[in-house]
């Protein structure tokens, strides 16, 4: 659990150096109990000696062999300007715990750094003097990360700092280990405001300033402090600066490189065992109070042990829950006869996350009616699938699968209008059974890309490198009273992770199965295994 100084640590610090007690240091002992270091100089000498120097052996990461050519993508896009894209803070929880931190991502993917590096560090990209050996060379602007350095066992902040100290954190990642990593020059922290001002000035030849505003608002308002002190006074103007380098960012992620593709493939085999693992444990679940839980339990422990953490929270959807698109709460009773929605993606070391929706009968068995509608959504996706090549759009994917369903709640009498009314821009009654969307870009984001420009993302040609989800449903929600009764309180969705490729798309999430029968002998050899356990 994280520590904080607080007031009441500096109010207690001052009342062990006086002779005479305070008057409500009873309190302070008390409130401060956790919080409480001790604070003489004989303490800080003792524990800055007796350590072994044993330093971690870092090696570069795999990511960064792809970064460069990232990174000179990006200057070229913004000559003569300094980049600013910063990890961002750790969030809190609640009172003094903070989540588990996680980099922001357009600083994950133009650093290669996942997991916990590094809360608090900045990356800039300063612009190379045009008369440089850099310039000869084609480059138009030189990274530089700013960290905090070690904090070990040589420094009091190795037992005094609850944030960087690694007496409570741990070892972590300092200049010389973060330039081992990612290849990048890396640089104390404390220089950074310096080296964000240098040559700022809106005159000829000066350097304006773009930040990824978001990510950290102290880093931000640094930003803008800086502008406002040399001649970018103008809000809007940042503002909008800044949001064209936020989207051009997101651009740069819709064709991913070989080690992003290495990575999302990571990230579905480990969500195929998170899969396998709540189907063990979902015959003994059945009928239990929370049992949702349990699920999403069984789903989240491999995550953590074979990823970094869960990609979104995880969706454990059943009987009258199945229709809520976004169910998390996860408190139901998954009882016997019902259909289970599990939405889930294991986000890998990486960050990279899988996306992920399964639609299973929790006794094993499909009954007829369950095939019906199961099978009318497998047959929507196939659409969009056949739909998606080379050239074409997210729109061309979004009304074959539509079409499919529109026609099949016609079949069943539910459609109020005829097929083609209903898919005209002025009907789309079907989509009271279907009202969201069906395919999204998929990477370091379960929604990746999402400050693309419309024109970039859902109009844009579909290219190969992209990896994106599809994923139709039916959610027949349980007060529809315009539907038959034994359809409320249905829901199912089917989505998998598609790779575009030279020759078309390929599932890369084949592996894990969808068919009616795949499904049944799947949970059939799943709850075997979990009866062994």
């Amino acid at each position: 659990m994280n520590e904080v100084i607080t007031a009441k640590d500096k109010e207690y610090e001052a009342m062990e150096q006086s002779s005479a007690p305070g008057p409500d240091q009873a309190m302070s002992d008390r409130v401060n109990n956790r919080s409480l270091r001790p604070r003489s100089e004989a303490f800080k000498e003792f524990m800055t000696t007796g350590w072994d120097d044993n330093e971690p052996v870092i090696e570069p990461l795999e990511s960064s062999h792809y970064i460069q050519a990232r990174l000179d993508t990006l200057g070229k896009a913004f000559p003569g300007e300094r980049i600013v894209i910063p990890a961002g803070q750790p969030k809190v929880r609640n009172n003094d715990c903070d989540y588990a931190f996680r980099p922001d991502t357009t600083f994950s993917y133009y650093t290669g750094l996942g997991e916990d590096y590094e809360a608090g560090a900045v990356l800039v990209l300063n612009p190379v003097d045009p008369d440089s050996p850099e310039a000869a060379a084609g480059k138009t602007h030189v990274p530089e990360l700013f960290v905090a350095p070690r904090a070990n066992h040589y420094t009091q902040d190795f037992f005094m700092n609850a944030h960087y100290g690694e007496y409570w954190v741990g070892p972590r990642a300092g200049l010389q280990e973060m330039t081992a990593m990612t290849g990048i020059e890396t640089n104390d922290i404390a220089q950074l405001s310096d080296a964000l001002s240098k040559d700022v000035g809106s005159e000829a030849g000066a350097v304006r300033v773009r930040v990824i505003r978001e990510a950290d608002p102290q880093i931000t308002e640094m930003v803008e402090d800086i502008r406002e002190a040399n001649g970018f006074a103008d809000p809007d103007g940042n503002t909008n600066a800044d949001d064209k380098l936020h989207e051009f960012a997101a651009e740069a992620r819709m064709c991913k490189d070989e080690y992003e593709i290495r990575e999302m493939r990571k990230a579905v085999a480990a969500t195929k065992h998170g899969f396998d693992n709540i189907l063990r444990k979902l015959p003994s679940s059945l009928d239990k109070p929370r049992s949702e839980r349990m699920l999403e339990g069984a789903f989240n422990a491999i995550s953590r042990e074979e990823g970094n953490e869960v990609g979104y929270d995880t969706i454990i959807a059943s009987g009258a829950h199945a229709p809520i698109l976004h169910w998390m709460r996860n408190t139901g009773t998954v009882e016997s006869g019902d259909l289970l929605l599990i939405d889930a993606g294991v986000e890998v070391n990486s960050l990279y996350t899988a996306d992920i929706t399964r639609t299973f009968p929790t006794n094993g068995k499909f009954t007829d009616f369950q095939k019906k509608l199961y099978q009318a959504v497998l047959d929507s996706q196939q659409a969009g699938f056949e739909a998606a090549r080379p050239g074409a759009t997210y729109s061309d994917i979004h009304h074959a699968c539509m079409r499919v369903i529109a026609e099949r709640l016609h079949d069943w009498g539910i459609l109020p209008v005829d097929v083609e009314e209903s898919l005209s821009p002025e009907g789309q009654q079907h989509r009271r059974w279907l009202a969201c969307g069906v395919a999204h870009h998929l990477g370091l984001d379960v929604h990746d890309c999402a400050q693309a420009r419309y024109e970039s993302y859902q109009g844009a040609a579909i290219r190969p490198g992209m990896i994106f989800t599809i994923e139709p449903g039916l959610y027949f929600r349980e007060d529809d009273l315009l539907i038959p009764p034994e359809y409320r309180g249905i829901g199912i969705r089917v989505e998998d992770d598609v790779l575009m490729t030279e020759d078309g798309p390929e599932w890369i999430s084949a592996g894990i199965p969808k068919q009616i029968d795949e499904v049944e002998q799947w949970m059939a050899s799943m709850a075997a295994e979990g009866a062994k356990a």
